[in-house]
């Protein structure tokens, strides 16, 4: 239609054929955060820019090209965030969280990157953040890791592949950074212009560029795992060590550096082979220097965050069986009397069936129209009332997904033949 309003540019809407696979997954990842111990938050939208220049790195692809930013009314630079753990550091920093205190921490919401929008990559996409302030060891480098695949377990995926690297601490990075501007310099002339960019500032985000033509030339680049000190190689064999008890398979990638400057020590990924290009679904590390340098108390701190609509859409290409929304049951109410005494019937079944959901028709229409919005709703069961039936006290329960036969009963009957006739009493769709 000319003239209609459409969406932003990489801002969808999420209708209801998808939400059963958000709200899957939201309320497992709940389930889980729950049984590790980590309690939710809720975090702004904006942030002042410069929290993300300085956690982010001034020179990855987010900050130079992808944030929203602009002036409010007062002149303040404000940005959309475009990720969740430079926000919940500074909630832990500004709400005194952190003074010789340890917390496990969770967050969900949307995020803005202004990107080229395809298959899996949004400009508005929804992450789940984990987070853990405060511990040192590489136990929980395990455990938020052990709790991602639990999560996967819950969720029925299991088609994922988990990489591993170490970066060291900044004082052994800085080593290797050195022979990295010199293997880069000597192929200059191979380098894009971002690469060349990169080289005089964070030469580790050439070995996240995505351009192939610079494959082979980062491929004979030295590796960050041949120059790390003594303490992050012994805490990299400690996580190493505690995934191999625990039973989680994984690979050691020596190229995995991950997009963000603030990362060190332990950096984590874990991908599917069926989302094409966007192959990551949930991608961590450890960032032990965020809290200082954002100008909190030293904290060791790990974390993760989960693309909702990616492994939403890996949910339903999988073909894993979600609850539905669809209602249980469909009352049909035709006629005057039956519409005056429906609704408060209805209620009075909701009271005694808190877990079946149940539509009410609205709007009126005959009994044959009625009957095929029923039909229509997905509903496993219809209670017809009509006016003979209002007169008398009296439903006729139908079947819709099976030959069983039509049944009558009367109004204080009906919650209890509903839980005898719906599958397991309870209100489970699945959605395949």
């Amino acid at each position: 239609m000319d003239g209609a309003p459409q969406p932003v540019r990489g801002m969808n809407d999420v209708l209801g054929e998808d939400m059963p696979y958000w709200q899957f997954l939201e309320q497992a990842a709940r389930e889980v955060f729950a049984a590790y111990g980590y309690q939710e938050v809720r975090i702004p939208l904006l942030e002042r820019t410069d929290l993300f220049e300085r956690s982010i790195g001034e020179f990855t692809d987010i900050v130079e090209k992808e944030m929203y930013t602009f002036l409010d009314k007062g002149g303040d630079s404000l940005t959309l965030r475009p990720e969740a753990t430079a926000g919940l550091v500074r909630a832990a920093i500004s709400n005194g969280l952190l003074h010789n205190q340890k917390h496990r921490l969770w967050t969900a919401g949307p995020m803005f990157r202004h990107e080229r929008p395809q298959k899996g990559r949004y400009r508005q996409f929804h992450q789940l953040d984990c987070e853990a302030f405060g511990y040192e060891g590489p136990d929980i480098d395990a455990e938020v890791i052990l709790l991602s695949a639990r999560l996967w377990r819950r969720l029925g995926l299991g088609n994922l592949t988990l990489h591993i690297n170490s970066l060291g601490t900044p004082e052994s990075r800085r080593g290797y950074r050195d022979l990295l501007v010199e293997y880069f310099q000597s192929h200059h002339e191979r380098l894009d212009d971002d690469s060349r960019r990169r080289l005089g500032g964070n030469p580790l985000r050439i070995l996240d560029s995505k351009n192939p033509d610079l494959r082979s030339v980062i491929d004979g680049a030295p590796l960050v795992m041949d120059h790390l000190d003594d303490e992050s190689r012994a805490h990299f064999n400690g996580l190493q060590a505690h995934l191999d008890a625990c039973g989680v398979p994984y690979t050691v990638n020596p190229r995995l550096v991950r997009g963000l400057d603030y990362y060190t020590r332990t950096v984590f990924e874990w991908t599917s082979d069926a989302l094409g290009a966007q192959d990551a679904v949930c991608s961590g590390g450890r960032y032990d220097g965020l809290v200082a340098q954002l100008g909190g108390e030293p904290t060791p701190a790990i974390g993760w965050a989960l693309g909702v609509d990616r492994v939403a859409g890996l949910l339903r290409e999988s073909g894993v069986a979600v609850p539905g929304t669809t209602p249980d049951v469909y009352v049909v109410l035709a006629g005057d009397c039956a519409e005056q005494a429906g609704l408060a019937l209805v209620e009075g079944w909701r009271d005694a069936l808190p877990q079946v959901r149940i539509a009410v028709n609205a709007g009126g229409g005959s009994f044959k129209s009625q009957l095929k919005r029923a039909d229509r709703s997905g509903a496993v069961l219809a209670v017809i009332i009509g006016d003979d039936e209002a007169a008398h006290g009296v439903a006729a329960i139908k079947p819709l997904r099976t030959q069983a036969p039509q049944q009558r009963c009367s109004w204080p009957e009906v919650s209890g033949r509903i839980r005898a006739l719906l599958p397991d009493g309870t209100a489970w769709h699945e959605v395949t």
